[in-house]
């Protein structure tokens, strides 16, 4: 969103440069001033049209491509893939202290991929105000996401009773 809005900056920027520095070519300073605004006013008839091209007009009004982009991140990578509906095993679901719930929502994942690290790339941290969830893996059934859960409550005994199985769309890894 930052990288839009930059380029929209700059590129409004850039059009008002251009038409100031035409419309004033070899008039004095004062002049040129009040020629640049009485053109543009009286050429646009009060409205403001831009000139973008394609790709650049691409890149603004195209919307996140994964779920990470919407859900507010991922902390670990994952990789490209299709998309379709399944399962995930969701490990964090907080929406209390607010201060400290990112970091304990990727604490959380951080611990599942340093004890089964076959979860890395598979752990979604992401938002929903005020909760803060981490969810693991992708799972196309429901029989692998119990297979799953069972897994990681053998693993992590202290927070097992927190987890449990989510609907979400997931990644087919390639």
């Amino acid at each position: 969103m930052k990288l839009r809005l930059t380029i929209v900056l700059a590129t409004i920027f850039c059009l008002m440069t251009m038409v100031s520095a035409q419309t004033n070519a070899g008039t004095p300073t004062e002049e040129k001033e009040k020629n640049a605004i009485q053109s543009i006013e009286e050429e646009s008839d009060g409205k403001v049209k831009m000139k973008i091209p394609d790709d650049i007009l691409e890149l603004l009004l195209s919307t996140p491509k994964t779920e990470q982009q919407r859900q507010g991140g991922n902390h670990h990578r994952m990789q490209n893939g299709a998309k379709r509906t399944g399962y995930r095993i969701q490990v964090f679901s907080d929406g209390h202290n607010p201060s400290s719930l990112q970091a304990r929502a990727k604490a959380r994942g951080n611990a599942i991929v340093a004890r089964l690290p076959k979860y890395r790339g598979q752990v979604y941290t992401f938002s929903r105000s005020p909760n803060w969830y981490t969810t693991v893996g992708n799972f196309s059934t429901i029989g692998e996401a119990n297979a799953a859960l069972h897994e990681l409550r053998r693993s992590f005994p202290s927070f097992s009773s927190e987890m449990r199985v989510v609907k979400s769309a997931i990644v087919i890894l390639k």
